[in-house]
């Protein structure tokens, strides 16, 4: 990461840090002071949502049904696919408790940054310390993908909308798979309210 000067914040994206072993102990080596923004999702919305940009990329892939259960008959889920083991939060944010107070992180709702962006940047700015200054005057919602855009209030610039890989259609999953995932994951999602102190309404 670059030096940040005083009066700058450096901020860096990489979803896989928050499943990635290693990735806790060396970002507090590099900075205990990081601030953490956590976005997550309803877990089994996240593996369909997984499973259909691999598709899109690789259209001989197995069903989403094939690779998420070790056997289908005894319902047995298999942990070892990453689509589904990303979705258990609890174990991932466990490794992070290890290097970092509950206090550096900010949990985002994936939800309610698409149904109230505003609210939720809100939520981010304050956390950072900063001026609110994105607002609802920021953000319309985009029915065709789904999503809200963002704008720029003053109108001087076309709006940013997610790329061509967000708002894809999900391909049609059994409801008994879903039930099935959505069972599996429940312990994990109450253990993941109680360590947050958030209930994200997944269950």
């Amino acid at each position: 990461m670059p030096r940040t000067l005083e009066g700058q914040i450096t901020m860096e994206k990489t979803p896989s840090y928050f499943v990635t072993k290693e990735a806790p102990k060396r970002i507090y080596n590099m900075s205990r002071d990081t601030k953490l923004i956590v976005v997550v999702r309803n877990p089994v919305t996240r593996a369909i949502s997984d499973y259909t940009q691999t598709l899109s990329k690789n259209p001989t892939i197995p069903s989403f049904q094939a690779l998420a259960f070790k056997n289908i008959s005894t319902g047995l889920i298999d942990t070892t696919w990453s689509a589904v083991r990303i979705g258990i939060y609890a174990k991932h944010l466990d490794s992070w408790l290890q290097y970092f107070p509950l206090s550096k992180f900010l949990f985002v709702s994936g939800e309610r940054l698409v149904s109230d962006p505003a609210g939720e940047m809100g939520r981010v700015q304050d956390f950072l310390g900063l001026k609110r200054v994105v607002t609802d005057k920021h953000f319309y919602f985009n029915e065709t993908k789904g999503f809200p855009c963002l704008k720029k209030p003053e109108g001087s610039s076309r709006p940013r909308c997610l790329g061509k890989s967000k708002g894809r259609p999900h391909p049609k999953i059994d409801g008994q798979v879903i039930q099935r995932l959505q069972e599996f994951y429940r312990p994990f999602n109450m253990k993941f309210y109680q360590m947050t102190g958030q209930d994200f309404g997944w269950d």
